[in-house]
């Protein structure tokens, strides 16, 4: 899974959009959109945040400048736990030619101590959208962390891993009604990666148009507006 390999995949497959959401991390973002350009691939820069309850959620973002600014606010949160690379495997940082740069001190996989309820509006403070991922996941999603959805909450698009949950998932759980549903591989390795099964329709494949394809119809929406 380095930027070269994931670009390359992703082209062979026939993708048109991609994602990188590494696990607490934006840090090898820059490498794999450098490497896309070739192959004419967009990438929008995110993230796989682990919020203090171990919900992970996917934030994506309209610039590579405001997904390396939040990389570095969600680094200051994360658990100050040093990797053990030989327990956990190695936390390297790439460039776009697969050359390695450095590697990132802390554990990746643990949590942050930023709260559910506080990422909404965190995420949009640096022009970015949050999707919880896999709601329909056994671990390390909202429903199963906190067993319910906040009514309080204002996301608009969530992940489904399998889509022959989610009548269920509606019902027991009416928010989901008024949400945008994504399904995708979440692959973490590459023969992982889904071929172009699911399409999202949008004007353009400009990333503030992608995203504002993901969160239209929601009342705050942080890409109407320049």
């Amino acid at each position: 899974m380095i930027p070269a390999n994931i670009a390359g995949m992703a082209s062979i497959i026939g993708l048109d959009i991609i994602a990188v959401t590494d696990h607490n991390s934006c840090k090898n973002v820059p490498a794999v959109m450098e490497a896309a350009e070739e192959y004419g691939i967009t990438v929008i820069p995110g993230m796989e945040l682990t919020t203090a309850e171990e919900v992970h959620v996917v934030c994506l973002f309209e610039t590579l400048e405001d997904a390396m600014a939040f990389d570095a606010y969600v680094y200051d949160h994360l658990l100050p736990f040093p990797n053990k690379p030989d327990i956990f495997g190695q936390q390297q940082i790439y460039n776009s030619t697969d050359q390695v740069l450095g590697e990132v001190e802390y554990l990746l996989i643990n949590a942050t101590d930023i709260s559910f309820d506080e990422v909404y509006e965190l995420v949009a403070s640096y022009n970015g959208i949050m999707i919880p991922a896999h709601v329909d996941k056994d671990t390390t999603s909202l429903l199963s962390n906190l067993g319910f959805i906040p009514p309080d909450s204002r996301f608009t698009c969530a992940e489904v891993k399998n889509l022959t949950k989610l009548d269920a998932l509606k019902e027991k759980h009416p928010y989901l009604n008024q949400c945008k549903i994504i399904s995708n591989s979440d692959a973490h390795y590459l023969e992982q990666i889904n071929e172009p099964v699911n399409r999202l329709h949008v004007k353009s494949r400009n990333i503030r148009d992608i995203l504002n394809a993901l969160v239209s119809g929601s009342h705050y929406d942080p890409f109407i507006n320049d």
